[in-house]
């Protein structure tokens, strides 16, 4: 029922939009998806917040197989460029994230298990039910490393029905991979199976001049073996052990004075990083409102690389990694209702032992730095969700955090720091109409404090965590007709005690809380159906990130863009199906300019990219061609390390793939 007027004249326009025959309506719709991207599962109509989600049949039926293809389709959303395997730092409206600080602005959780850095930020996608991308700060609930946001991977679940999915695929560079999800029940009724993994191998794009063929192969293996245990109707127990291990060559860098996309290194590159994941996720209903649920995960990283960085014959500069990353968590959380509320309380804490061990060579020097370095967390949160009328509604949130951290480095004493922080949340909803509402929201966001590792010169001094006030409103619903979802969120965040990287000269890097910035923009997120065969997508980030306060040395950088942070991204999508099982669609992803550098001197230039696909369904079997970057678009980022490095971007890809499903 529409509320008043207001949602009257909204809701009348919407289905205006959306309207369709009788007859279509009946065949097509849109699903409402439940979410549960702030710890309670509600319709993601009803969710305060700018949402994305990306669901298994838009993963399978378009060939996302990283997840950068997949935040392509979201607003607001980026990867730094960086061209290493394992290594991913998110960038979510404007707020980036340091690689030497080992921490980032966005928080990933792999069915709630949390990866805390860009080391070891990765998923093959393989077997995921859905992913939902949640954006602005969501410290109230996750604390730190979720101020920008969170990814959520879920993956499927094994129960009563045997499962397979099978997938190969041939592509360009003789790419080839293999995929295989399947699941079944062990004992009936009570003990279920599951097991996933991938393998993909490609040959690079980068012209070893000094050794001959190309410098930058890859390959990759990945794989996720899941028990589930339901003794009775109260319990669900999911044991999950997953690991991924990278076997590239060299990273996809060159020299900026170099031949294009060739190098000429003496020292051959590769990167042999890996990690392992075991988690136990634990359901117990202790009545038939209340709720206890457990999280218990050990994950381990390591960041092993050696990579030329002169591009000469001679072995005169080069750097390697030898990183090694453990985190221990631990989650509790109770959650009921009572009468038409909803509520939420929860403890958490966790423990990261690390050592770094890494080597810079220069023409004049071999430096070597080695430390040990880490900390724990403890938090208490919690969550209320009460109705205040009919249409309106009212979101209560918090989280207290006490955080440690210290380092051990070999050449200098030891040190630890400590700080506390309280993030709060409120939000108040306005419901237009059953399926749409309004909400306006406050909410606080924090990224960890830490240690500058590599600035053994300076004495490893500390840096204080940095902390983001977020307002946003918004509009979010379905159409009438349900061939309508829209979602539009316009916000302003104020980020303080901003921590910065200093690259002094190459190898020695220097964080501190040395600025302030704003960052204001809009999301814009649409699904359409046109008809019964045509469906329309659409997504649109506006921001703009600007330093208030940034002064090195003698430069000033105030009002200079935030390193990494494009004003523009965008995604549109079309996609047919035809009868017979036939079926075409095709993207189009544009990201705008950014800069690799607070004096914006480097820059990786604005660009579009046009991705194809197309199959045909018989029965079990879908057998599909794609393109990616049908216009073989360069968009190399030239600059990067103080402008010493190009990262070159991937160029045109075609490929065919074969799936069978039970």
């Amino acid at each position: 029922m529409t509320r008043g007027w207001l949602g009257g004249v909204f809701g009348g326009l919407v289905a205006a939009g959306g309207a369709m025959p009788t007859s279509a309506l009946e065949r097509v719709m849109l699903e409402d998806t439940v979410v549960v991207s702030d710890k309670l599962e509600q319709s993601r109509e009803r969710l305060p917040a700018s949402l994305s989600v990306i669901d298994a049949t838009t993963l399978q039926s378009t060939p996302v197989q990283s997840l950068e293809q997949l935040v392509r389709r979201t607003p607001g959303f980026t990867f730094q460029p960086f061209g290493q395997s394992g290594t991913q730092l998110p960038v979510v409206r404007g707020l980036t994230s340091n690689a030497t600080a080992f921490s980032n602005s966005l928080l990933m959780l792999v069915d709630g298990v949390p990866v805390l850095r860009g080391q070891g930020f990765d998923n093959d996608l393989v077997g995921v039910e859905r992913v939902e991308i949640l954006r602005g700060p969501q410290s109230a609930l996750y604390g730190r490393n979720a101020e920008a946001g969170v990814l959520s991977v879920f993956t499927r679940q094994p129960d009563a029905a045997d499962y397979a999915r099978l997938d190969t695929t041939l592509g360009s560079r003789d790419k080839r991979t293999v995929s295989a999800d399947l699941s079944t029940a062990l004992i009936e009724g009570t003990l279920y199976g599951g097991l996933a993994g991938q393998w993909t191998r490609q040959d690079g794009y980068l012209d070893d001049d000094f050794a001959g063929g190309k410098a930058d192969d890859r390959e990759r293996q990945s794989g996720r073996l899941t028990l589930r245990w339901t003794p009775d109707e109260f319990t669900d127990a999911t044991l999950r052990y997953s690991a991924l291990k990278y076997r590239d060559e060299a990273s996809q860098w060159g020299s900026r004075q170099g031949r294009d996309r060739a190098v000429n290194a003496g020292l051959a590159g590769r990167n042999h990083s890996s990690g392992d994941t075991w988690s136990l996720d634990l359901r117990r209903a202790l009545s038939d409102t209340v709720e206890l649920r457990s999280i218990t995960a050990r994950s381990v990283f390591d960041d092993r690389l050696r990579q030329d960085t002169d591009f000469q014959p001679r072995d005169l500069m080069h750097l390697a990694r030898d990183y090694h990353f453990e985190t221990l968590s631990q989650e509790l959380r109770l959650s009921g209702e009572q009468g038409q509320s909803r509520w939420l309380l929860g403890l958490y804490t966790d423990r990261e032992d690390h050592s770094l061990d890494y080597e810079q060579k220069l023409p004049m020097a071999l430096t070597r730095t080695q430390a040990d370095l880490g900390g724990n967390t403890a938090a208490v949160f919690g969550q209320w969700l009460q109705p205040l009328s009919e249409a309106w509604s009212l979101t209560l949130g918090g989280r207290y955090e006490y955080a440690r951290a210290w380092i051990d480095p070999a050449s200098n004493r030891n040190q630890s720091d400590s700080w506390q922080h309280f993030t709060p949340k409120v939000a108040l909803q306005y419901a237009l109409s059953e399926d749409a509402q309004v909400y306006l929201s406050y909410t606080q966001g924090m990224r960890a404090g830490g240690f500058n590792a590599f600035a053994s010169n300076a004495g490893n001094p500390a840096y204080d965590p940095e902390r983001v006030n977020s307002y946003e409103i918004g509009v979010k619903g379905l159409s009438v007709d349900q061939r309508l979802r829209y979602s539009a969120a316009l916000y302003h965040m104020q980020v303080r005690d901003m921590q910065v990287q200093q690259l002094v000269q190459q190898g020695l890097v220097y964080i501190t809380n040395a600025a302030s910035a704003t960052s204001t923009g809009l999301d814009l997120d649409l699904e359409y159906l046109l008809g019964e065969r045509w469906t329309l997508t659409a997504a649109l980030g506006l921001n703009r990130t600007r330093f208030e306060r940034f002064s090195e040395g003698l430069n000033d950088y105030k009002d200079h863009r935030n390193p990494f942070a494009p004003d523009l991204t965008g995604h549109l999508g079309l996609r047919y199906d035809a009868d017979g099982g036939w079926y075409v669609q095709g993207g189009l992803s544009a990201v705008g300019k950014i800069y690799l550098d607070a004096a914006n001197r480097y820059q990786r230039p604005g660009y579009g990219l046009v991705d194809v696909s197309g199959g045909y369904r018989f029965g079990q079997y879908t057998v599909s061609a794609y393109v990616d970057n049908l216009m073989d678009k360069r968009y190399d980022a030239q600059g990067l390390l103080n402008g010493a490095v190009t990262v070159y971007s991937p160029p045109r890809e075609v490929g065919v793939r074969l799936s069978f499903e039970l």
